[in-house]
């Protein structure tokens, strides 16, 4: 019994538990893989189910800075059956374990590269939600240590495991849709205020300097955590690398392209202006490709108005026709518009929530676990494509707060002004630096 079996159509989200630790407990603990989940308030609750659907894969090691978030998730966890976790506050006692082999994080993005740097030194394999960093230079970090460890990292781009988008894919590369020459990308929401903050004592039961990390220490706030940051240009990096990172990395993955030529934006706050939110809230990006292709971007975070009856997605526009395509299936249609084919995906995954949880959760969890294993020769999304798809994102970001049209080296993606450059990376707290 193999993860193939174990996922197959609609029981990759119903039944599947019980099954996976069943087939643990035959093969024994000697050949299972063990994982140690940093960041348990959100995102990571999805990779705790995800993870104990798996065969011969256990999860053994809650992490978070928070004591009262990591207790609730700790007795969720063995409510559901599971074997109780070990729960540890600070990440590096958990790396100084030999018990555990995967190491995944979904944390604020400001943590993201540092843990996957030290995890991958510790010896770790590791899942890394993205954004994969707070800046481009991160990326490149991340690139360097993965080469150098030889460890698997896969990057959270979870719709480089659909089934139904790989089929896309291989329609497109058929030429079914002719020459695809622009993506419209998307994303909706309504979002609410964050009001006006101020400063104050942390909780007694968040460790505020640990949740900092990297960044340089600052006072804590009533509106930060645990969500707003995001919209903070200190810990968060936007809408972009929330959520156009995945409509742009399958914009990208199916049209053969990986840096643009030019990035520009165009953006404001045009809901709540009295808030602490210190970004857009509406942008619309163009990246432009140097035969002509374009990929676009339009976030609303604060208006959910459906496009094509979807909160995302990617319409792809050719020279025979066009394609709709999101977590969930694709459609097809002729240059008239008329539909010629529509896929729906055997086990729905969510698109606008903020835990995501869906099959593709297991199915890319599962594909990390069986390059481990030496069952498949790659991964779905590695961190070299992880790199450029963020980059976009990032990219996006820069133009915006410079305000500039930039132009891009497209062998790196680095932008040709200086103004650019000084947000290609991010200052640290001394002794938390990101190194390669």
């Amino acid at each position: 019994m193999d993860r193939r079996t174990m996922i197959k159509g609609a029981g990759a989200t119903l039944g599947m538990a019980v099954s996976a630790r069943s087939y643990a407990q035959i093969k024994g603990a000697n050949d299972r893989l063990r994982v140690a989940v940093i960041g348990v308030n959100g995102r990571g609750q999805a990779h705790m189910s995800a993870f104990t659907k798996l065969p011969n894969v256990a999860v053994t090691h809650l992490v978070d800075v928070d004591s009262q978030v990591l207790a609730k998730r700790a007795g969720e966890f063995a409510a559901k059956g599971n074997p109780a976790p070990q729960t540890v506050h600070d990440y590096r006692r958990m790396l100084d374990s030999k018990a555990v082999d995967i190491v995944t994080v979904a944390t604020p993005d400001h943590w993201h590269a540092k843990l996957a740097v030290d995890a991958m030194n510790a010896g770790k394999h590791v899942y890394l939600e993205k954004p994969i960093g707070m800046a481009p230079a991160e990326g490149e970090a991340l690139i360097a240590v993965q080469a150098r460890t030889r460890r698997a990292l896969q990057v959270g781009n979870q719709q480089r495991s659909s089934a139904e988008t790989r089929q896309l894919a291989d329609r497109i590369r058929a030429g079914e849709l002719g020459e695809v020459y622009e993506a419209q990308t998307w994303y909706a929401n309504n979002r609410v205020s964050i009001g006006r903050g101020h400063e104050m004592a942390p909780p007694a039961h968040l460790d505020w300097d640990l949740w900092q990390g990297p960044r340089p220490r600052g006072p804590y706030r009533s509106n930060l955590v645990p969500y707003n940051w995001h919209w903070f240009w200190k810990y968060g990096t936007g809408e972009t690398c929330n959520n156009a990172m995945h409509e742009l990395d399958v914009a990208r993955w199916l049209m053969g392209l990986a840096f643009p030529s030019t990035v520009s934006a165009r953006g404001s706050r045009r809901f709540f202006r009295g808030d602490d939110w210190e970004m857009y809230d509406t942008l619309a990006l163009d990246l432009t490709y140097g035969d002509g292709r374009i990929i676009r971007w339009d976030g609303n975070s604060c208006n959910g108005m459906l496009r094509y009856g979807r909160g995302r997605g990617v319409l792809f526009l050719g020279t025979k026709g066009s394609a709709i395509v999101d977590r969930n299936g694709f459609e097809m249609f002729d240059l008239a518009g008329k539909q010629t084919r529509k896929v729906t995906a055997a086990a729905s995954s969510e698109t606008t929530g903020t835990v995501g949880e869906g099959a593709l959760d297991v199915y890319h969890a599962g594909n990390l676990v069986d390059v481990i294993r030496g069952r498949e020769n790659a991964l779905a999304s590695p961190i070299r494509e992880g790199h450029i798809s963020t980059s976009l994102c990032h990219l996006g970001n820069i133009a915006y707060r410079t305000g500039a049209v930039l132009s891009l080296d497209e062998s790196t993606g680095r932008p040709s002004s200086p103004e650019g450059m000084k947000l290609w990376s991010v200052d640290y707290e001394p002794g938390w630096e990101v190194k390669a």
